[in-house]
């Protein structure tokens, strides 16, 4: 990729490049012009004769003397030109460890900013959508998180509580985990005050931040704006809804429990996940992006309290059902204490398609690698590996796609890189399709494009 670019033209590089060496050419011919001419019109003394025939490598036959030199000269050239070049813009590129490669600095510059490979729309929430946006800010694509704001629980709860706003955490991890900026200022929005019988205790600066621009701003989603600029972040974090949302379980016991956060401590089996208001708004950007989408992506992350909250907001269900873009569902590696104890894939599957009616997964990604589950996972940790029998009952319905990307060090997780090559090689095999199949697929993109209209126009 960053070949690719180098080598694309009107980038201003080859040229003095190819410029510079033509002009290391003629300098070396006009000195070799020179040396021969005083060699052959100079006698050299009897004492200067090895010398002078040890440094013209006269002891090394032709052509192999000239081979060694040009060699040798190309050799420090291009050592002394990458050791120069590091040298001038290291102070630059440092200051940025994190930040673009000078290829698409560069291309940027002379182009403006390229056309996203992809435009990529991910759902959920918590560390599982966290990790994925940290792998695919790597690639060339437009991202778009749509994030839940339910959560009721430290300090995003207590802000929420307070303020009267949408819970800022979900939103800071995304923000964060899409940081195009230094690695100080990722950490401090991350950073979480630990001081006994204080205000500040349990809250995290990033929290505090999006609630202070809040009230500066006057408006939520101009604060996530505004903070997405501190960051410089590679992306979009946008939330699915402005609305004070409350999650609700219905257990297998019939027991109600209200609260996202108190939805896993009741360590009960849920049967039917609700929110309020049950018309909650969806944020129509959120629908927009939903609509513009090539790939959009649910999870990973914990499926009650990250993913469904999302789904049961009824404009981003809608607009995921006249979505014709690929909707791949990214199912956990493991199972979740409080909310898929025994899970299977399977069990997953129905509880979206019991929540989402309609919306149409097209693809279950599943990760094959379980060995790093079975010699890592510790039996007090009471997770495990989520398992893929059974989907026969979604077969003919959606491609079951299982690739290693598990996290080999940590097997609760997602592998970044993995799940982000994994997702762009999805991303382009559906473009591809939308060429071949252009009667069924564009006609979608019209329904689409014609949806987005009228939301833009609300």
């Amino acid at each position: 990729m960053k070949l690719r670019t180098w080598l694309r033209p009107g980038m201003l590089i080859k040229r003095w490049i190819l410029l510079l060496l033509v002009g290391l050419i003629m300098t070396s011919l006009a000195l070799a012009m020179g040396l021969a001419w005083i060699y052959r019109n100079y006698e050299f003394p009897a004492s200067a004769t090895v010398l002078v025939q040890a440094v013209t490598l006269q002891f090394i036959p032709h052509p192999f003397r000239e081979i060694l030199v040009v060699s040798a000269g190309v050799g420090f050239t291009i050592f002394g030109f990458l050791q120069l070049s590091r040298s001038l813009l290291s102070p630059f590129l440092d200051a940025r460890p994190n930040g673009p490669a000078l290829a698409e600095i560069i291309a940027t510059h002379r182009f403006g900013v390229s056309e996203p490979d992809l435009r990529i729309v991910t759902i959920g929430g918590g560390t599982g959508l966290s990790t994925l946006l940290r792998g695919l800010k790597q690639h060339s694509v437009s991202i778009t998180a749509i994030v839940t704001v339910g959560d009721d629980g430290g300090s995003s709860g207590r802000l929420r509580s307070e303020f009267n706003m949408p819970s800022p955490g979900d939103i800071r991890n995304c923000l964060v985990a899409l940081a195009d900026s230094e690695m100080l200022l990722s950490d401090l929005f991350q950073y979480r005050f630990e001081v006994a019988d204080s205000a500040l205790d349990g809250h995290s600066f990033g929290n505090l931040f999006i609630t202070a621009m809040t009230q500066v701003t006057g408006s939520f989603e101009q604060a996530v704006i505004e903070s997405s600029r501190v960051l410089n972040i590679r992306g979009t974090v946008l939330p699915s809804s402005l609305d004070d949302i409350v999650v609700s379980a219905e257990m297998d016991d019939g027991t109600q429990v209200v609260g996202e956060s108190n939805i896993p401590l009741a360590r009960k089996r849920i049967s039917q996940l609700s929110i309020a208001p049950s018309h909650a708004e969806a944020y129509d950007p959120a629908i927009v992006s939903i609509l513009a989408a090539d790939l959009i992506v649910l999870g990973p992350g914990s499926l009650y309290t990250s993913v469904l909250p999302n789904l049961l907001v009824e404009g981003i269900a809608h607009a995921l059902r006249f979505a014709p873009a690929e909707k791949v569902y990214v199912c956990n590696v493991a199972t979740q204490p409080g909310e898929t104890d025994g899970y299977r894939v399977i069990d997953h599957l129905r509880a979206i398609a019991s929540h989402a009616p309609g919306v149409g997964i097209d693809r279950v990604l599943i990760n094959s690698n379980l060995a790093p589950a079975e010699t890592r996972i510790k039996p007090e940790w009471h997770v495990s590996a989520v398992e893929f029998d059974g989907l026969h009952e979604f077969e003919g319905r959606m491609t079951v796609d299982q690739r290693d990307i598990v996290n080999p060090e940590f097997p609760l997780r997602h592998d970044p890189e993995k799940l982000a090559d994994a997702l762009m090689a999805i991303g382009r095999e559906h473009l591809t399709d939308v060429a071949q199949r252009p009667a069924e697929l564009r006609r979608g993109y019209a329904i689409a494009e014609s949806e987005r209209v009228r939301v833009g126009a609300a």
